[in-house]
């Protein structure tokens, strides 16, 4: 006999979007069920953001010790490194595994029932739960079942050929790997595995690696590459993978045809918002293009049926889900939210890290905008030259009549960590001489951002 379940708010998928509105409705006293077919935290603590900058860092911390094996400036004299893998991945699935069972715990203290299965829409109301014979009825359905990697027809994953997620879990480190897609995903993982000892090669179909970034930022992670030994082929097109040789076969700007001999190939040509296995064709939705079109309260065409994250379009970032997954939360319980955020920071953790938040130079230019432009660079920045790092820059983009802050971009050591000072100053309205007038704390990264201010405004005191 089937089961059937009555609750307020039913939320699909149980990833940065959908656990963050779960626990932030079970504050508000809201009846919640959250249905999720694998792992809780979804994409990013799993198989994504979490696993990758741990993979990251270790790739670090044994690239530091190789320089200290061939002597270094520091005095630091050490013998060559060795790596086990399986203890560096071991590593990494105990943090994902402390942060997964923390939601878990969070979840039930407010008192969120968690099923664990795949669903399946029955209509805007109702959701069955496959192979657990229970249905779910509800007066809110959230989707939040997040994106997957794009693949490519002719690279099929399996074999040598690899995804992020494989990436991810390595049993060994390749002697070659060839990284399809110059994008954020392929250089963070392109640049960690040429820093455990791989010979990378990157094959990106644009001009440019990081595409959607622009050049004078991307200079510096360009340069660093070429520093690490990763190959760059730029404006090749990707035409199929022979097994029997191990060749991956791409084709150059003229139309000649490359073989690249490698180990393996991870494909990392993007991500696409995940429609398909739950049945949402019976819902009818409206679209905007491949991913569900919501208003400014992520409601979608069908009244009490929500969208968030990545099933929601672009950008497809964690730190979007989560905020759209609070607010949705608050609009059901009654409160007046709207997602009209004035900018979300965009983090690449490549080596130099890159930050854009608001509009960059030539958004602001193609906006009709008359803006000052100024940088600062970090090779006049103290703490950036004592932590070895003097590649990159803070730029701010302002309005010339008065001055309102439109944007930040930084690419440097650590400016991840910046994100949140550029987020907070657009989201407040700050102007130029709001920066300028603040004190940072010196020696800090931080007083690039206070110099780049000083530097639109005619007075920068360090360069």
């Amino acid at each position: 006999m089937q089961q059937t379940l009555n609750t307020t708010l039913l939320i699909i998928g149980g990833g940065p979007g959908g656990y963050v509105a779960a626990i932030r409705a079970g504050q508000l006293g809201i009846t919640t069920v959250l249905v999720e077919g694998q792992a809780l935290g979804g994409t990013c603590l799993n198989i994504g953001c979490i696993p990758s900058k741990a993979l990251i860092h270790v790739a670090e911390q044994l690239h530091q010790t190789r320089q200290h094996s061939q002597g270094s400036a520091l005095g630091i004299q050490v013998a060559a490194p060795t790596l086990d893998i399986g203890k560096s991945v071991e590593w990494k699935d105990g943090i994902v595994d402390r942060l997964t069972s923390g939601v878990a715990a969070l979840l039930k203290k407010h008192k969120v029932q968690v099923i664990q299965g795949w669903a399946r829409i029955v209509d805007g109301k109702t959701v069955e739960i496959e192979g657990a014979n229970t249905r779910i009825q509800c007066e809110h359905l959230l989707l939040a079942t997040g994106s997957k990697s794009v693949n490519l027809p002719m690279l099929p994953i399996g074999g040598a050929i690899i995804s992020s997620t494989e990436a991810l879990a390595p049993t060994s480190v390749p002697k070659r790997l060839v990284v399809v897609g110059g994008g954020y995903i392929g250089l963070e993982l392109g640049t960690a595995y040429a820093k455990l000892g791989a010979q990378v090669s990157v094959v990106e179909a644009q001009e440019r690696i990081l595409p959607a970034y622009d050049g004078e930022l991307t200079q510096p992670v360009h340069e660093a590459l070429k520093k690490l030994g990763v190959k760059l082929y730029l404006k090749h097109s990707v035409e199929g993978f022979d097994a029997q040789t191990n060749t991956l076969q791409v084709r150059d700007p003229q139309g000649e045809r490359l073989n690249l001999p490698t180990d393996q190939v991870l494909v990392a040509v993007g991500r696409k918002a995940n429609t398909q296995g739950f049945n949402l064709e019976a819902l009818d939705l409206a679209m905007n293009g491949s991913s569900i079109k919501v208003d400014n309260r992520c409601q979608t065409s069908m009244r009490n049926v929500w969208a968030i994250g990545d099933l929601s379009g672009e950008p497809m970032l964690a730190h979007r889900a989560m905020a759209q997954g609070e607010m949705v939360a608050e609009v059901i319980a009654g409160k007046h939210r709207e997602f009209n955020p004035t900018a979300i920071a965009a983090v690449c953790f490549t080596d130099p890290e890159l930050v854009v938040v608001g509009q960059t130079p030539d958004e602001a230019k193609a906006a009709g905008l008359d803006c000052i432009v100024a940088n600062f660079p970090f090779a006049a920045n103290g703490r950036a030259m004592s932590l070895e790092s003097k590649a990159g820059f803070v730029r701010v983009v302002a309005r010339r009549d008065n001055h309102v802050i439109l944007g930040w971009q930084a690419v440097g050591v650590g400016v991840s960590e910046l994100s949140t000072a550029f987020g907070q100053s657009l989201e407040m309205g700050a102007r130029l001489e709001d920066i300028a007038g603040t004190i940072h704390a010196h020696p800090t990264l931080g007083e690039a951002v206070h110099e780049a201010a000083l530097r639109a405004l005619g007075h920068a005191l360090h360069i």
